[in-house]
């Protein structure tokens, strides 16, 4: 047993205690900031974090890249990083409905108590996401990504988790309902895909459960929004 260092002696160290949104960038831009920036002072508010330091600093030119914002009691912080994925996978990808649980009271934030989302990512196994349920069954979020679904010919909103301001630009023009999803209600899924800032929009090929898979039809958004899309080439 070693004594913990007075640096990590601290509430964001110990309990998660920061807010976080990670931004596409694209040759040195950030997409979506605006929406970002929103959904960060919110959370902000919901902590009582100090107000962020909305001034980006200048980027690197990359393609693609991921700027993670992290505010903290001691100010606002950021990263920037190169996003390079990989091939898009054009057959879509496979998911994994897990039962690790959302937090009740975090799970419309993005926050550093990010614990249950990384035990759901490590149940995806060969999937490529996996899903989390909120307390009453019902399909909630994504480890990394937020769903979206199709029952009935309608766009639908699993209620209960982060507000994905990439499934948002998605959705703008569209009509789409937000709600409660059981999970026993995804077997009638017609059409599925994952969104968040790494990825874009990606379709879903397969959703598996405990003792039970459901295998969809595919179709890549055409868009050529540059938050949305594959990040490749």
């Amino acid at each position: 047993m070693k004594p913990l260092p007075p640096e990590l002696d601290h509430p964001a160290w110990l309990h998660g205690m920061t807010a976080f949104t990670t931004v596409r960038t694209h040759q040195g831009r950030a997409l979506l900031w605006p929406a970002h920036l929103d959904r960060l002072r919110q959370t902000c508010a919901f902590l009582g974090l100090p107000a962020l330091d909305v001034d980006l600093p200048t980027l690197e030119p990359w393609p693609w890249g991921l700027l993670r914002v992290t505010v903290g009691a001691e100010g606002t912080f950021w990263s920037h990083r190169p996003l390079t994925p990989g091939p898009r996978p054009s057959g879509g990808v496979h998911v994994r409905l897990t039962d690790i649980q959302v937090h009740p009271q975090l799970a419309a934030h993005k926050t550093g108590n990010y614990l249950p989302y990384r035990l759901a990512m490590q149940r995806a196994g060969d999937a490529f996401e996996s899903w989390l349920i909120g307390p009453d069954g019902t399909l909630a979020d994504g480890s990394r990504t937020s769903p979206l679904l199709e029952m009935d010919g309608q766009l639908i909103v699993p209620a209960g988790g982060l507000p994905s301001v990439t499934r948002a630009i998605f959705l703008e023009g569209r009509e789409w309902s937000e709600r409660k999803v059981h999970c026993s209600e995804l077997h009638t899924v017609t059409r599925a895909w994952i969104c968040g800032s790494g990825v874009g929009i990606v379709p879903v090929r397969k959703i598996v459960g405990e003792d039970w898979s459901v295998i969809l039809p595919v179709q890549w958004p055409q868009t050529d929004h540059p938050a949305l899309m594959w990040p490749e080439g």
